[in-house]
């Protein structure tokens, strides 16, 4: 792999650890757990 490829990788890693972290400390990631949560479990028929 080239260098930029190399520093494009680190870039998108960064921002993807970046985004992450910032919907965790916004409290987003409850609603989203809840929402699959709930495909979950109409998938298999229990909701």
């Amino acid at each position: 792999m080239s260098k930029t490829g190399k520093i494009l990788q680190c870039i998108i890693l960064l921002a993807g650890i970046i985004m992450l972290l910032s919907g965790i400390m916004m409290n987003d990631f409850k609603e989203v757990w809840s929402k699959a949560v709930m495909i979950c479990m109409e998938c298999i028929g229990i909701g």
